[in-house]
């Protein structure tokens, strides 16, 4: 046998010898990896919304109704606004008038609105003395109203906190001056309360 062959024998049998090993030292530093210590911690966190909530049967407790009025005549009714929500809220008040029999009668009539009486609020609008929410306002197509039911804060607007209410004074009046064209004609008057949330809402 030359001693080339001889070398290449030897070569052989390191490798024979050599592969084994590699083998188990391949399964231990598998088993080695797989030994680990571990650990996993969770937590929960609940999320709602608030609220924004007009109290509808105090508002529809206005009542501004009246199928006789004469010239010079007046009438005032008080309405809670409440917020039963859970966030402060803005709000804005608006109105419509309907002319269905043509007479125009929502052309002469004035809407004026005020805070509870200064002289004696335990009557809140019998002397009708508060402060001025909306000056006399012809009620016209939709004329009268205060604050703005467009999103964001606007002139007139008024904030009520969570679970807070405030009185308003409402008069509606035909002026003294008011002439006989107008005898006998009707208009339906429709209020409406807008709110929205004051919260991220610039």
């Amino acid at each position: 046998m030359s001693q080339r062959d001889e070398r290449r024998r030897r070569r052989r049998r390191r490798l024979i010898i050599i592969l084994p090993v590699l083998a188990i030292l391949g399964v231990g530093a598998g088993q080695l990896s797989l030994a680990l210590f571990t650990d996993s911690e969770t937590v929960d966190a609940t999320f709602g919304t608030g609220s924004i909530d007009l109290d509808a049967a105090k508002i529809d407790a206005l009542v501004l109704t009246s199928s006789a009025m004469m010239p010079g005549d007046s009438i005032t009714d008080d309405v809670v606004v409440e917020n039963d929500g859970t966030a402060q809220l803005r709000y804005a008040m608006t109105t419509t008038s309907t002319n269905a029999d043509g007479l125009n009668l929502r052309d002469v009539l004035t809407l004026t609105v005020k805070t509870v009486d200064a002289t004696d609020p335990a009557t809140p609008c019998d002397v009708f003395d508060g402060t001025s929410v909306l000056p006399a306002t012809v009620l016209g197509a939709a004329g009268a109203s205060f604050g703005d039911p467009t999103a964001g804060p606007d002139s007139g607007d008024r904030t009520l906190n969570a679970a807070s209410n405030e009185t308003l004074c409402f008069r509606v009046s035909l002026p003294s001056g008011t002439g006989p064209a107008y005898q006998g004609a009707a208009t339906t008057t429709t209020f409406t309360f807008d709110a929205e949330q004051t919260a991220n809402n610039p």
